[in-house]
């Protein structure tokens, strides 16, 4: 508090108690509130030039403070408390390097499918229409539709070397990897 003038650090210091209280009074806890008050006025002072001397000095140090508590109130809200350790241990993200490579064969062998099949599986497969509202959509019958779309998964499973429904996601490998991060598994 070199440069300030005497009047302004008597201000800033006549005001501590009651900022105190109130930073209590939100935190409910001294410890946390005595940090709030030292953080308010750690940013009071390194922006003194923002106050305009004649106003309320309480009432720009009372802002700074609630301003600050809600900041770290929403900051702290989305952390989770993790002190052993137990929540992170189970935290496991699948590697994406092979995901963005199976979507790109899987892009692929879509667009090598007859426009017709393409569009049954994806009515029926990605869209969730039933086999009658998808022929209704394509204006041929549920059989048709029903053909389609068993030509086109038997067409993709070809494309994709897929022989059977459990290789369709993460390999054997990663998939152990996985269960073996997870407690619970």
């Amino acid at each position: 508090m070199k440069n300030a003038p005497e009047s302004v650090r008597v201000a800033m210091l006549a005001a501590v108690p009651n900022l105190r209280a109130f930073a209590i009074s939100l935190s409910g806890n001294v410890d946390r509130a005595d940090d709030l008050v030292q953080e308010t006025l750690l940013r009071a002072w390194a922006h003194l030039d923002s106050f305009q001397p004649g106003t309320n000095m309480a009432a720009w140090l009372f802002t700074i403070l609630r301003n600050l508590f809600r900041s770290e109130y929403r900051k702290r809200h989305r952390e989770v408390e993790d002190a052993d350790g137990k929540y992170s241990a189970r935290l496991a993200a699948m590697p994406e390097q092979t995901g963005h490579l199976e979507l790109g064969e899987f892009k692929h062998a879509l667009e090598a499918l007859h426009p017709d099949q393409r569009e049954a599986l994806i009515l029926v497969g990605a869209s969730g229409f039933s086999y009658e509202e998808a022929a209704n959509i394509c204006g041929c019958a549920v059989g048709t539709i029903k053909s389609r779309v068993n030509r086109a998964r038997s067409r993709l499973a070809e494309e994709l070397y897929i022989e059977n429904a459990d290789e369709i996601g993460p390999d054997s490998h990663t998939r152990a990897a996985a269960s073996a991060t997870d407690p619970v598994a």
